[in-house]
């Protein structure tokens, strides 16, 4: 144990010599440097100044700096300043690594987005690239851009682009070099430099000097992020569809449609190095600036050689792009409203989604809509528009504007619209009168009877295509003097007759029963939104039943398709999608219906509307517009008028698959000549019959012979029909009545009674006047008295004589009116009949006396009062 414990002893006494010998040395070490460096400051001058001036002579500074202290010392301040570097390059990262999280590069993808919003008809048809007011860009997949272009970009703006990681470092250190002297940077950035700042700091790109160094770290920053994130296929790609081309141009694929009109995936190596040569600088480089001109050849060459050199393309292909005259190949510059198809619409459409997507979502672009429009049936509007303005029609009839609008009544979708006479006519051609204000005279009238013919309360009076509504002078109750158009009264018609005729005081009465705001009520729901809501309109009376308020045509039409839906209201519709620039759907059409009138009433209007016969005694047979050839539909006309002479003149024309509304009249609301609604029925025939023989036929959505259904309730009354809630025994009585066969009115005491016959009536209590409005099958007026037939009317005379042996000889002579019919028999002898006065011979057996019956009549039903007749024959 002692011995273990001398040899730990005789160990540590080792150790502690080690350490002393060591300290010694070190000790030894020091205070000979001490010793050296005393000399060293006692050799020196002693005056501050020389001390200084000897110290900083370059041999002694050169002998420091190589000796072995120097080196040392060198080594410590470069590790000192790289230490330094270090923390103060990753400060700065971090600090402006703050402010950059909200930037998000890894959305650098989502932000290079089409700008273009792109509007479609229903079957994919290209309406409109609505590029905006400002700079604008289309982006395209990598596939559909040329590879000489993605060459030409790397070739003249970032040759090592596939070697660095974002960031030349040399190139940072030249830009700092050139913002610090106000230079410009001139190819200091790489691509994903330039992306970034084009996407992220496009504001602040015009910063120099000392101001764009901040610019130029956060650059630097995103730039690593970004290739980080995205490989260099892609970043090129983004670069290309993100870069401006001049004007308001950014992205390849919009500089190549318009300067070359072509997709960028099919530009050619000229093309592709004069299009890499502008974004450097795009206001210079603009293929629409002329003094521009040499300059842009001369960096397009430039191109080419560094692609040349850089190995994309041989020198021959550089050789014989320089010698393409290129420049030739400039399409003209446009508006951004060129090959705007259905003008009208599309700007309607847009200022819709302006109002539900918001004005900034629009303005951004990038959407693409597809749209309800038909452009096959717009194109059939267009040309029917251009041939009645073309005609003499317009400046006989005074008129100078137009619209049209169609509307698919399954849907409430729009076809078509034109609201214009010409959207690039002059002055107002860009006005859409399709939404505008105007009067719809008569063709509100289905509506105000709509209402009329809807179940009262209360046990009221129901009413039918058959009741009866008087035309008759109702100023007192109306306010002011009311005509019709023809400035008479026809008595007592059914509603039937009133409403085909278009006469203004029956639907005024229709109005009065049913109560002006529940009548406007219906209007309303059943389509009209706007009627009577403009302004003063609102306050408009009874005049309001014949078109006194004004209402947009788009919704006019749609009411007319709420009659074809049998009562079912959908408003109309003009978008059936749209997708952002992401392809996210952010607005979709759904069906949105719902029933504001028993389907039993729109059948009654659309019996009435389509009965050529009815409105005959107005338009007569087979009028044009209201008969459509091989089309069956239901019509409306409408004309407002200012003073005596018409204003706006409608003709609204239904088949089960559509409802078309066309208006006429001056844009600037002059009178026309006293034209009426029936002139623009060849208009509406030029565009029905196509739409429906060559478009829907054919697509298999409707068919000839197509019509609505009759449904349950309907009551059919001496071929009227009346709603199921209507009751015959409360609302009329009937009954027979003596008529004048000639007259056609209520027979007399003088009326003969040949011409007399017995008619079914029907007696109503007029609402309105309050007394009985009796009605007669078969036209016949009982409101009348027979005015033909006069106590004291000369009537037919007859006189008959034996001549010779076997001979009578009978004269027929006529009294006020002229002979129709004779008839002659000769008891147990001839018989004769004619349809003259005059002289007829009948020849008899012999001698003899006889009894001959003649019977006269003339035109009025007067007959002869001697109708039987003895005559004595021979001796």
């Amino acid at each position: 144990m002692i011995r273990k414990r001398s040899s730990r002893l005789a160990s540590a006494g080792k150790k502690l010599s080690v350490y002393s010998n060591l300290s010694s040395k070190r000790k030894a070490k020091n205070d000979a440097r001490s010793r050296k460096k005393a000399e060293y400051l006692a050799s020196l001058p002693k005056n501050p100044i020389a001390r200084t001036a000897h110290r900083m002579h370059p041999k002694r500074v050169a002998k420091y700096w190589t000796s072995r202290e120097g080196v040392m010392m060198g080594l410590k301040i470069l590790g000192v300043a790289i230490l330094f570097g270090v923390l103060a390059t990753g400060a700065v990262f971090a600090y402006y690594r703050k402010e950059l999280d909200a930037i998000r590069p890894s959305e650098l993808s989502k932000r290079v987005s089409t700008t273009v919003t792109k509007y479609y008809d229903r079957n994919n048809v290209l309406l409109w690239e609505d590029k905006g007011a400002g700079n604008y860009r289309l982006v395209v997949p990598s596939k559909d851009i040329s590879p000489y272009m993605r060459e030409a970009t790397i070739a003249i703006e970032d040759k090592d682009f596939y070697k660095h990681g974002g960031v030349s470092f040399s190139g940072i250190a030249r830009a700092t070099y050139n913002n610090f002297s106000g230079g410009s940077t001139q190819g200091g950035s790489t691509l994903t430099q330039q992306l970034v700042k084009q996407v992220f700091f496009a504001d602040e790109a015009q910063q120099r000097g000392v101001a764009g160094i901040p610019r130029k770290f956060k650059e630097a920053i995103l730039a690593v992020e970004v290739e980080r994130m995205y490989n260099k296929d892609q970043i090129i790609n983004l670069y290309l569809n993100e870069s401006p081309y001049g004007g308001r141009r950014n992205g390849v694929e919009s500089a190549s449609q318009t300067y070359f009109a072509k997709s960028a995936k099919d530009l050619t190596l000229p093309e592709a190095a004069l299009l890499a040569s502008i974004p450097q600088q795009p206001g210079l480089y603009d293929p629409y600036n002329v003094a521009g001109h040499e300059s842009l050849l001369k960096r397009q060459k430039l191109v080419l050689d560094n692609m040349a050199e850089q190995g994309y393309i041989t020198e021959k292909q550089a050789s014989d792009a320089k010698k393409v005259a290129v420049l030739d190949e400039i399409k003209p510059e446009t508006d951004q409203y060129a090959n705007l198809r259905a003008p009208h619409f599309i700007q309607y459409v847009r200022s819709q989604l302006e109002k539900e997507l918001g004005k900034a979502t629009v303005g951004k672009g990038g959407l693409t809509v597809k749209t309800t429009l038909d452009y096959r049936v717009q194109e059939k509007v267009e040309g029917a528009m251009k041939t009645l303005f073309s005609s003499s029609l317009p400046r006989s009839a005074n008129f100078d504007n137009g619209s049209v609008v169609i509307i698919d009544n399954k849907t409430g979708q729009v076809l078509a619209m034109q609201g214009s006479r010409d959207y690039n006519h002059p002055g107002y051609g860009q006005d859409n009168a399709s939404i505008s204000y105007i009067q719809p005279g008569s063709s509100i009238k289905p509506f105000v009877y709509s209402a009329l013919f809807k179940q009262k309360p209360n046990g009221q009076q129901n009413y039918g295509t058959g009741s009866i509504l008087k035309d008759e002078p109702i100023d007192q109750i109306y306010g002011a003097k009311l005509e019709n158009f023809d400035h008479k009264y026809m008595g007592n018609m059914t509603i039937r007759s009133a409403l085909a005729q278009s006469r203004n005081i029956p639907a005024v009465k229709a109005m009065y029963i049913t109560g002006r705001d529940e009548t406007l009520k219906t209007i309303r729901d059943m389509g009209d939104k706007s009627y009577c809501m403009d302004g003063v309109d609102k306050q408009v009376g009874l005049a309001s039943a014949i078109g006194g308020c004004g209402l947009k045509q788009i919704e006019h039409a749609d009411t007319f398709a709420t009659l074809a839906r049998g009562g079912i209201y959908i408003p109309p519709a003009t978008v059936l999608e749209v997708k952002n620039a992401q392809g996210d759907v952010v607005k979709k059409w759904k069906e949105n219906s719902k029933r504001v009138i028993d389907a039993q009433v729109p059948f009654l209007l659309q019996s009435i509307l389509s009965d050529d016969n009815a409105r005959a005694p107005s338009f007569g047979r087979g009028a044009s517009g209201l008969n459509v050839p091989g089309v069956k539909t239901f019509t409306k006309t409408g004309t407002s008028n200012l003073g005596t002479k018409s204003k706006d003149l409608w003709m609204n024309s239904v088949s089960p698959k559509v409802s078309m509304s066309i208006w006429v009249g001056n844009h600037d609301t002059r009178p026309m000549s006293n034209a009426l609604s029936s002139i623009v029925g060849p208009t509406v025939n030029r565009i029905m019959g196509p739409i429906h023989t060559e478009i829907f036929a054919k697509d298999g959505t409707w068919k000839s012979g197509d019509w609505f259904t009759q449904p349950a309730g309907i009551q059919n009354i001496k071929g009227e029909f009346y709603p199921s809630w209507y009751n015959q025994k409360q609302a009329s009585t009937s009954s027979q009545l003596a008529f004048d066969k000639v007259s056609k009115k209520k027979a007399t005491s003088c009326t003969p009674e040949g011409a007399k016959v017995n008619i079914n009536v029907t007696t109503m209590l007029d609402p309105v006047t309050k007394k009985n409005a009796v009605m007669a099958e078969g036209g016949y007026d009982a409101s009348a008295d027979d005015d033909v037939h006069i106590c004291g009317d000369a009537q037919p005379t007859v006189v008959a004589t034996g001549q010779g042996t076997n001979k009578i000889h009978v004269e027929v002579a006529p009294g006020k009116h002229p002979i129709q019919s004779v008839s002659i028999t000769v008891t147990n002898g001839p018989t004769t009949s004619g349809s003259a006065a005059g002289g007829y011979d009948l020849t008899v057996a012999g001698p003899g006396v006889y009894e001959v019956s003649v019977t006269a009549t003339d035109s009025a039903f007067y007959t002869n009062t001697n109708p039987k007749i003895t005559v004595t024959v021979g001796p």
